[in-house]
């Protein structure tokens, strides 16, 4: 039946409403993979949902299994932003194609190193946060088992602490895979390697998460947990009795860093998202959330109760070395043929 030109019309101009509408809804959405501890990620989604009436939808993953989750899904992505987490795999992201070019009007705001993060991987991804690396001890079961406190990398694979370490997988933890970049550069790789196999006897667990050990040291559950020392110290202020110990040799860090996933559904809500996120109201959250690093927003001040990172000998981490695919790879794939098979 031929409709008159009125109807035709009317029917053309709710169709284009509809679509223009669905466009706008579609735009109003956003998928985030969020890495660091669960209480930031829900912290950061409340306030930029305020901010922006952008409905985000949030999965909770390592870095390790971040990285897996978005290669994965790479002929088909469901993300459109991964906050947070190691840059290391957010480096290797970018350089195997799964995170794509964003510069945003925020970049000159922020400190040196976060700026060079975004500059090495082509401004794929950018520094949002750093800490340092290093391990934190229960002052009550140490004095309870006469062990003595351990002050340095070297201390964690004596006898005495048969048992009474933990640490990451590091192929599912972006700090685990950090310690054992560390250890590789402190040490030499062959140094390095014979220093993972002679932890590897005193670890008690390898947990999935970064920041578990820490955890399971405040509960009780082990000793010792190497961790990023901003876990340490959440902890600590949590009432829990930690102390936090960056390591005598020096230590590694890392640069927390966000992307944008390659094919994001959602892409302008992803970039208010990036823009938002490296600004100050964004930045200012990490004490409400007891995240205790340094924020990569120079206005922005760490938190009185942050590690200080000026005190700490900090090593000169390569990050395009140990950022790199074939690196991350390549020393993975030796630490679960040389390591992680060996008795304890």
């Amino acid at each position: 039946m031929k409709l008159p030109n009125g109807y035709r019309a009317a029917i053309a101009a709710a169709t284009m409403m509809l679509t223009a509408g669905t466009a706008v809804q579609a735009a109003e959405k956003l998928t985030l993979y969020c890495s660091p501890q669960i209480e930031w990620c829900q912290l950061v989604i409340e306030e930029f949902q305020k901010a922006t009436g952008i409905k985000v939808a949030m999965t909770r993953k390592s870095s390790g299994e971040t990285f897996a989750q978005i290669n994965a899904e790479r002929k088909n992505p469901k993300g459109d932003v991964w906050w947070g987490g190691t840059g290391d795999p957010h480096l290797q992201a970018a350089e195997e194609g799964l995170t794509e070019e964003y510069k945003s009007p925020m970049l000159s705001k922020l400190h040196p190193w976060a700026q060079s993060q975004a500059k090495q991987s082509g401004y794929k991804t950018v520094g949002i946060y750093m800490g340092a690396l290093g391990f934190g001890y229960n002052t009550e079961l140490l004095a309870k088992k006469g062990l003595p406190e351990p002050k340095c990398w070297k201390d964690l694979i004596k006898p005495a602490y048969k048992g009474e370490v933990q640490i990451a997988n590091p192929n599912s933890s972006g700090t685990a895979y950090t310690t054992l970049a560390t250890i590789v550069q402190l040490f030499g790789e062959d140094g390095g390697f014979d220093y993972m196999k002679q932890l590897h006897k005193n670890i008690n667990q390898y947990t999935k998460s970064g920041s578990a050990p820490i955890k399971a040291a405040a509960r009780g559950e082990t000793t010792i947990g190497i961790v990023f020392l901003h876990d340490a110290v959440t902890q600590r202020v949590n009432g829990f009795p930690i102390i936090p110990v960056a390591p005598c040799e020096g230590t590694g860090y890392e640069i927390g860093s966000m992307s944008i996933i390659e094919g994001a559904r959602n892409l302008e809500s992803a970039k208010k998202w990036y823009d938002w996120a490296l600004g100050p109201d964004a930045q200012k959250l990490m004490p409400k959330a007891k995240a205790y690093q340094v924020p990569s927003n120079a206005g922005v001040a760490p938190p009185p109760e942050a590690p200080k990172v000026e005190q700490i000998k900090l090593i000169d981490y390569d990050f395009k070395k140990y950022g790199s695919s074939a690196e991350r790879k390549r020393l993975l794939a030796k630490w679960d043929k040389d390591v992680k098979p060996l008795p304890r």
